[in-house]
């Protein structure tokens, strides 16, 4: 387990409130949620339907608005921190090209383009190109280097998303932020895509947090952090499969017992 001396936050929320909706219709879909995501560690965010996870992940990747608090993206002797609640549309939009990388449960790949194109797109756009030997890294160990000159429709699910993989760890971004990633594959391909991940934390030291309700996909994280009703409801430290199941189910059980 990781001390309290050595955490070094990659993000942090800080008291953040989203209210959606007004009078009888409003939700508080966070509400005063405070909490850090570790650098260098592979952090999935979980809780019942409703819970906030997915509203939380947007928010620290300056996807969606915050009502009240403060959402932080902390630098490094190379980068700056930046408040992300308070940046505006342009710094938003140089954040999410340069330190900020995406995994959706859509592949968001374009068809006409082929996996080398769609994997260099961001980039390309952003007037800047990687070394060949970190695309050759990147692409070989996602296993894409015979598929890079096919397009998407060429490809399996699987293969799909570890182009999106790539897409997203080819900048060498602060964090990536990874949204139900394994929810259209079946279960052999999610296994890959979440190795991979995996992977990329413990050999390059990338930071991911991904939003989740699969306890496999859970247990290839780090930590696990718990919502509930727009509220942080604790965590786990080197899940397993088990301990997820057990704990969600706990928790459950007493969102169940408040309703009541």
């Amino acid at each position: 387990m990781t001390s309290i001396s050595s955490f070094v936050p990659a993000c942090t929320a800080e008291r953040v409130v989203r209210v959606y909706g007004r009078g009888d219709a409003e939700v508080r879909a966070l509400d005063g949620v405070t909490v850090a995501f570790e650098r260098g560690r592979f952090t999935a965010i979980m809780g019942p339907s409703g819970s906030g996870k997915s509203t939380l992940m947007h928010a620290l990747a300056g996807l969606d608005g915050i009502d009240s608090g403060r959402v932080i993206l902390h630098g490094d002797r190379h980068r700056v921190d930046v408040e992300i609640s308070s940046a505006s549309d342009t710094v938003l939009t140089e954040l999410r090209r340069d330190r900020i990388g995406f995994v959706f449960q859509a592949f968001n790949l374009l068809p006409v383009l082929t996996a080398r194109d769609n994997i260099l797109l961001p980039m390309r756009l952003a007037g800047t190109r990687p070394s060949p030997e970190w695309f050759d890294e990147v692409t070989g160990r996602l296993g894409l280097r015979d598929r890079l000159d096919h397009r998407p429709h060429e490809m399996s699910g699987g293969q799909q998303q570890r182009v999106a993989v790539a897409r997203a760890l080819l900048p060498q971004p602060d964090v990536i932020f990874a949204d139900e990633p394994t929810g259209n594959l079946d279960s052999h391909a999610g296994a890959e895509v979440l190795s991979m991940l995996r992977s990329s934390v413990r050999e390059t030291g990338q930071t991911v947090v991904m939003v989740t309700h699969d306890p496999v996909a859970a247990s290839y994280s780090d930590r696990v952090v718990l919502l509930a009703d727009g509220r942080l409801a604790g965590g786990i430290e080197n899940p397993t499969v088990d301990s997820v199941i057990d704990t969600m189910r706990e928790l459950r059980s007493a969102t169940a017992a408040t309703v009541r």
